[in-house]
């Protein structure tokens, strides 16, 4: 179960294209890619062209950066669906480091 605002959800898939914001970020996130354990979102970060991304880990309930020293990048659908697999085979996680509690505040279509 997850938090969504005052609601409790079940563990699902977010659609691609949905708008996450965390309670803690001012701006929303955009899903790219996603499964029922993992959601790697993005938002863009300046005029590079460039992004910052999250990752949702929905059973740990968390949300962070791959735990990768020098990350493969989230700029594409690609990349994003790249990191998903990743994460869906065990080969990389949500850094320990840099993770913090999932606190999503509502979903925006």
């Amino acid at each position: 179960m997850v938090k969504i605002g005052n609601v409790f959800y079940e563990t699902t898939k977010l659609k691609e294209g949905i708008r996450v914001k965390f309670a803690e970020e001012k701006q929303s996130y955009i899903v790219r890619a996603s499964n029922v354990a993992f959601a790697v979102c993005t938002k863009p970060f300046n005029l590079q062209k460039t992004v910052l991304y999250t990752i949702i880990d929905w059973i740990k309930n968390i949300r962070g950066t791959e735990d990768l020293i020098f990350g493969m990048g989230a700029e594409t659908d690609k990349d994003c669906q790249e990191m998903l697999k990743r994460l869906t085979q065990g080969e990389t996680q949500v850094s320990r480091r840099n993770k913090i509690p999932l606190q999503i505040e509502k979903l925006l279509e």
